[in-house]
């Protein structure tokens, strides 16, 4: 079965997620889906509340990226949320978009290196593990959490160019793709996953995770549309979905076909109505996907 979510854009005040997170818990939404985009909110504190104000709900961050947070300031906070919250959380990490990184002085030379240092670090310390980690980027010294998760937790990252795709197969639990990945990307980028995935779990779930922009009611077509051209993307391309609950439940079926096992319902940065995006796709979009 595929999983359906939805986004709480940071574009939206803090102050209104409260409302959010209650129109996904009382409609039944599987995922809601958290960002960490400079400079609007916080991945952790934003995922910290919208899990202790819900019951049952899944919280996904996508994501936390690695040149703002010390790899062990990252591994205590998702396991003080992992003890207090078990398994409810899914957390991503990633490169951070460059430009936002150069603004405050943390883009490095080599983002593939310090990602795959990152996974190795975070992975390894979410376990339990005591790690002295000399690398390029992540520097630890025989650093243990006191209270580690009882379970460690996946950690996936997000990826669009192959060299970035390839480690996320080889390094992380899943992958997460952007709203720009269209079906036929999904494919290439599942196969490109799959393919560097180590024998030793190549038969195991790997969870690939896409957004997809969407839209309904009056302007939903215009709205995406205009966000796409924003963003310098294809508006004439399978891109981006716009209309009914039918639609966009079809729209759905096309990428969990490619290979997408979870489909997160992107809104528009101008959504009017947040919470009656969350309660549309958990009432009627949700139905319409097997």
């Amino acid at each position: 079965m595929t999983t359906l979510g939805a986004v709480f854009r940071p574009q939206n005040p803090p102050e209104r997620l409260r409302e959010v997170v209650r129109a996904a818990q009382d409609s039944g939404l599987e995922e809601l889906w958290l960002w960490e985009d400079c400079f609007l909110e916080g991945g952790i504190s934003t995922a910290a509340t919208a899990l202790a104000w819900s019951e049952g709900l899944r919280v996904g961050v996508g994501v936390l990226p690695v040149p703002l947070r010390n790899v062990a300031i990252t591994a205590m906070e998702i396991a003080t949320l992992e003890r207090m919250f078990p398994g409810r959380a899914i957390w991503g990490v990633g490169h951070g978009v460059q430009d936002w990184m150069g603004q405050v002085g943390g883009r490095v030379s080599s983002p593939m290196t310090l990602l795959h240092e990152y996974l190795d670090a975070l992975r390894g310390l979410l376990a339990g593990e005591r790690l002295t980690v000399k690398g390029r980027y992540v520097q630890l010294d025989d650093v243990a959490l006191d209270w580690p998760p009882a379970a460690a937790p996946a950690v996936l990252t997000a990826a669009t160019g192959p060299r970035t795709l390839e480690l996320a197969g080889a390094a992380a639990d899943g992958v997460i793709l952007t709203s720009s990945t269209s079906s036929d990307g999904v494919r290439a980028a599942v196969d490109t996953v799959h393919a560097a995935r180590p024998e030793t779990v190549a038969a195991q779930p790997y969870p690939v995770v896409v957004y997809l922009l969407a839209a309904t009611g009056p302007g939903a077509a215009d709205r995406v549309a205009a966000e796409l051209r924003e963003n310098e993307r294809d508006t004439s391309g399978d891109v981006g979905v716009a209309g009914d609950a039918q639609a966009i439940a079809d729209a759905v079926l096309r990428w969990s076909a490619a290979g997408a096992t979870s489909v997160i319902l992107q809104p528009t940065a101008d959504e009017p109505d947040p919470a009656g995006f969350v309660r549309f796709v958990a009432e009627q979009v949700r139905p319409r996907v097997p």
